[in-house]
């Protein structure tokens, strides 16, 4: 038998077939939210993922400010920060976050459930979140995607 006719198959960069999607996250779930779009992100959903290449999508969220969470995060749940100097530690709410930056809330959600090193950083430029309905990228026509397709 030849061992060699059965070879395996890594993505790189020129192989990758990267696409446009476009998601509406009104009324959705945070946390149901972002798992999918991270799924989306890394491209495992993909038959030629590979773990270390950037073979995701591209994805567009409309709606944010529209995002849910459940129970009574929007209240209880904190978001820390530190400056780096002596009593530099801030702390804000989701609703507090979302009044101010509709998107952030989105984004910090997504970005944690990406790999924390240079692969992640660079799966996290391939997403694009807004606040309403508008987007600019119109031009890459994104196709709409329902979340409950993506395993």
């Amino acid at each position: 038998m030849n061992t060699l006719s059965y070879k395996t198959i890594s993505a790189n960069a020129a192989t990758v077939t990267k696409e446009w999607v476009l998601i509406d996250a009104e009324d959705q779930v945070l946390g149901r939210l972002a798992s999918k779009v991270a799924i989306l992100l890394r491209g495992k959903a993909k038959t030629n993922y590979t773990p270390h290449v950037d073979c995701g999508d591209n994805v567009v969220i409309i709606n944010a400010e529209k995002i849910k969470l459940t129970g009574k995060k929007m209240e209880d749940k904190i978001y820390l920060s530190h400056s780096g100097y002596p009593g530099g530690q801030k702390e804000v709410t989701p609703d507090k976050l979302l009044a101010k930056k509709p998107t952030a809330v989105v984004e910090k959600a997504v970005r944690g459930m990406l790999p924390k090193n240079r692969l992640g950083r660079e799966l996290f430029r391939n997403l694009y979140v807004y606040a309403g309905t508008e987007h600019p990228h119109q031009a890459q026509q994104p196709k709409p995607l329902k979340l409950t397709s993506i395993k």
